[in-house]
């Protein structure tokens, strides 16, 4: 199959998975996460009118993709890995979503930042739903607390809530808890799901799935600079 191929099984995939929970597919948004992949690799899946795309690390998406934006002004960058405060100019400049707001010290960083430069990119919690102690994200119960610095202190608008389960775990109890913690916030966006459970995630209320490797292939970590 050709990245093109697995980009439309991924679609055909997402579709049923909502229409098999009564759920509209247009509600969903594919996040094609092409970190670690060069430019180049993201060419065929724009022409084929992919336009949402996810990174992990700020300076790399910088390197990457100006030259793309130039040419598809559309696009739509997601940073969904772990955010640094020393990196937090260059992802308000870069990024249309932060998926990884985690903590008091990014919110406050993130305020003058997007006071400074004029932008206001879209911004969601991310939730430690494993408490895996080598994992970025705030505590289940430090969700609430964390939501409500950012909009009364920082100003800030939190659309929604980003996990990533533990390896090895079912996914289920963690979308479900981290579904339970937006009701209660009245916020609509809930990225979760990836290559492996995305039509999970979906069943239990994704808004947007972040999928990787079973459109790109398998990523080479030995050949990525740290």
């Amino acid at each position: 199959m050709t990245i093109v191929d697995r980009l439309n099984a991924t679609r055909a995939a997402i579709d049923r998975a909502a229409r098999d929970c009564g759920r509209d597919p247009a509600e969903i948004a594919l996040v094609c996460v092409t970190k670690t992949f060069p430019a180049e690799a993201a060419l065929p899946l724009l022409e084929a009118g992919q336009r949402v795309f996810g990174e992990n690390r700020v300076l790399e998406a910088r390197a990457k993709w100006p030259p793309l934006r130039a040419r598809y002004p559309d696009i739509e960058l997601h940073l969904i890995g772990p955010l640094q405060s020393n990196k937090v100019k260059e992802a308000v400049e870069t990024f249309d979503v932060i998926e990884s707001v985690d903590r008091e010290k990014i919110a406050h960083a993130l305020a003058r930042e997007c006071e400074r430069q004029g932008k206001r990119p879209r911004l969601l919690i991310q939730v430690n739903t494993g408490e895996e102690p080598q994992k970025a994200g705030v505590a289940p119960k430090g969700a609430d607390g964390l939501i409500k610095f950012c909009r009364d202190e920082c100003g800030l608008s939190i659309e929604g809530l980003m996990c990533v389960p533990p390896v090895g775990e079912q996914a289920s109890p963690h979308f479900a808890l981290l579904s339970d913690i937006a009701k209660r916030n009245g916020l609509a966006v809930l990225s979760m799901g990836m290559s492996a459970d995305f039509e999970l995630a979906i069943q239990l209320g994704a808004t947007h799935v972040r999928v990787g490797s079973a459109i790109m292939g398998e990523r080479d970590y030995a050949s990525t600079a740290a």
